[in-house]
């Protein structure tokens, strides 16, 4: 008889491909997952693991019970999504993630109302960057994530997850309050042409959308400064050092010396939640639905 946990170690393994991965992904240490694969290997009789180097990878029969690992653990949740639907309690434990803003923006309301209506739910949030948040709702680290998309530009979402809209959120320019467009009612991205932009990490999907959106302008961007959080970036536009996108979601409060001004563009990201489809019917997955649908009719 396969053991279960020890096949959701080798479903890990395939996943993240090292020990280390598996381990972190599991809350274990390396040395269990070693002795959760020696185990499944002396009950399958047979290697599915081999070395590479200072690592290790999947034999070929390694390959095909770690296929057959993700389907039977796709099962089990299905299972317990069904059992969960069945009692009707909003219980267990909810993993969520968040992009930063939206992890200030929505998290401290919606987790607050889940906690005071569900008590018997055990909620573990964090912040993840919108791509490594569908990536861990895909690998089964997380059972929800907060992500976004902007208007002009949709982030691509794998087969096998669900997703609920929870928010359209507008987006202004910041800019210091001496700048030459300070006293404008609205203002068009081609009036930047010549201004040093504050903008998020190279690689993240914001500053792809930015320099994208900019360029589409006839823009040529200029990037002076980076920083992951809308207010570190508003507290260098305060200081003169530039210009920024700022959503409203999580803004709030905007620094002395920043002026927002409303985009012709009329320019706003899509935010929503996403969840495997396995796990569609957990109660726990719509209380959680409802509370940030709940929380983003505060914004603002």
């Amino acid at each position: 008889m396969l053991n279960l946990e020890r096949l959701r170690t080798l479903d890990a393994l395939a996943r993240h491909g090292s020990v280390s991965g598996a381990a972190t992904a599991l809350h274990i240490t390396t040395s269990a997952v070693s002795q959760q694969m020696a185990k499944l290997e002396r009950e399958v009789g047979q290697q599915l693991l081999a070395k590479n180097g200072r690592g290790v990878r999947l034999t070929d029969a390694g390959r095909l019970l770690s296929a057959h690992a993700a389907r039977i653990l796709s099962q089990v949740e299905l299972a317990q999504s069904d059992l969960e639907a069945q009692r009707g309690q909003v219980v267990g434990e909810l993993r969520l993630s968040a992009f930063p803003t939206a992890a200030r923006g929505l998290f401290p309301v919606a987790l607050a109302a889940l906690r005071e209506e569900h008590p018997g739910l055990r909620l573990r949030s964090c912040e993840l960057e919108p791509e490594r948040g569908i990536a861990g709702v895909v690998r089964g680290d997380l059972d929800l994530a907060v992500v976004l998309d902007w208007y002009n530009k949709p982030m691509p979402l794998p087969d096998g997850l669900v997703k609920a809209p929870i928010l359209d959120d507008p987006a202004e320019v910041a800019i210091p309050a001496g700048h030459r467009l300070a006293d404008r009612d609205e203002v068009d991205l081609g009036e930047f042409a010549g201004d040093e932009w504050i903008t998020w990490g190279e690689g993240e999907f914001c500053h792809e959308w930015l320099m994208f959106t900019l360029r589409s302008r006839g823009v040529e961007p200029i990037v002076g400064h980076r920083a992951a959080e809308t207010h570190t970036q508003l507290n260098l536009v305060a200081a003169g050092l530039g210009v920024c996108i700022a959503p409203v979601l999580g803004r709030h409060p905007v620094p002395d010396g920043v002026v927002m001004i409303p985009l012709r563009q009329r320019v706003r990201r899509h935010v929503y939640v996403v969840w495997r489809a396995d796990a569609d019917r957990r109660p726990s997955i719509r209380a959680a639905v409802r509370a940030l649908k709940s929380a983003a009719t505060k914004v603002g």
